[in-house]
Parts: C-alpha cells; structure tokens; sequence
C-alpha cells in the first residue's frame, strides 16, 4: 500500500512558502519585462510605413505610392 503521507515540519514549509514566493517573483519580474516588450513592439508598428499604408487602403483612402527608379 501506499504509504500516508505527512505534513511538513514548519521549518519545511516556510522554506517552501519562501522558493514559491520568490519563483513567483521571478515569473512577475519576466511578465513584466514581456509587457514593455509588447508594448515596444506595438509602438512600432502604429508607426511603420506598412502598417499605416495598410489602414490607409482599409479605410479606402487614397494610397500614394513611391515610384522605385
């Protein structure tokens, strides 16, 4: 059979409480740096010529092309 499992001597547990919280920490601190990514990322596009040219054509407004030569 298997054997009953026990709880954790308070010295155990607070050094489970203290790795989980700090892991979290580190996931809050990666989330974080994920966000300003994103947000970099977008910034950029709302300002590239492709991405404006795109809305343009969408919204049906005249779209001037440069001539390559």
């Amino acid at each position: 059979m298997n054997k009953p499992r026990t709880i954790p001597d308070a010295e155990t547990r607070a050094r489970s409480v203290a790795n989980w919280r700090e892991a979290i920490r580190k996931i809050d601190a990666v989330t974080l740096a994920l966000d300003e990514l994103i947000a970099m990322v977008e910034e950029h596009n709302r300002h590239s010529p492709l991405t404006l040219y795109r809305l343009a054509k969408c919204k049906g407004e005249a779209v001037e092309q440069k001539s390559q030569t």
